[in-house]
């Protein structure tokens, strides 16, 4: 029952606070220079939703996305991406099947991560 009464309380500070008429000035903004500059509309909205939704619920970048940011600021778009993300301590204890399941588990997490990477990078050349 607590965390309801707490999720409401923070619900009424961001109506209070101009929270959601903020997101919306926003939103209209990046949708407006997205159509200038020839990008979806839409797919730059969808960014900033998702980035409200990851703010409203407190979540912070996981560690394999940060290292995936890092990577790819570094170096780019590298052909070798999984095995720079390995864990090579890990791997080298697991057998051939459970390599094989970690690699397909590591490359579907490596592509979320990589389109949330490009999702951010789009927003931020709209600012």
């Amino acid at each position: 029952m607590e965390d309801f009464k707490c999720a409401a309380k923070r619900a009424k500070r961001r109506l209070k606070s101009g929270y959601w008429e903020k997101c919306k000035r926003e939103a209209e903004s990046a949708g407006a220079r997205a159509r200038s500059l020839g990008l979806n509309e839409n797919k730059v909205k969808a960014g900033l939703y998702d980035k409200v939704r990851s703010d409203i619920r407190g979540e912070k970048p996981d560690d394999f996305y940060l290292r995936v940011k890092k990577l790819l600021d570094e170096y780019g778009e590298v052909s070798d991406a999984i095995g720079r993300l390995t864990d090579h301590e890990y791997y080298a204890t697991l057998s051939y099947a459970e390599k094989q399941r970690y690699n397909l588990q590591l490359s579907e997490k490596y592509l979320k991560a990589l389109e949330k990477y490009r999702r951010e990078k789009q927003m931020t050349a709209l600012k």
